[in-house]
């Protein structure tokens, strides 16, 4: 019994260990926050059509390179430096199109 305790409590170690390595909720968060700053330009028409899509295609990319770095089971501190760079980006872009004079 106590063996199978044990087992037991390794076992959920392992996986609370597994999934805390692949965890990125510093890019979600963001990537929640992104996405009301995008959609908040449109409605006000700060920002046009076209740069809405070029915006939401980078937050597209950012999400697939996001489930790829989890695709193998662990999540690398490179693999988190660049996510958080695509972010930063990204953010940047939104800022500028945003402040541009450019209206819908």
């Amino acid at each position: 019994m106590k063996i199978l305790i044990a087992a037991l409590s390794l076992l959920a170690l392992v996986s609370v260990n597994a999934q805390a390595q692949t965890a990125t909720p510093n890019v979600s968060k963001r990537q929640v926050h992104q996405q009301k700053r995008i959609a908040e330009g449109l409605r006000s028409g700060e920002l046009t059509a076209r740069e809405t899509v070029t915006l939401e295609r980078q937050e597209a990319k950012i999400q697939a390179d996001k489930r790829a770095a989890k695709a193998d089971g662990v999540v690398t501190t490179a693999e988190r430096a660049k996510l958080q760079a695509e972010e930063n980006r990204t953010s940047r872009h939104i800022y500028n199109k945003k402040h541009n004079q450019r209206t819908q």
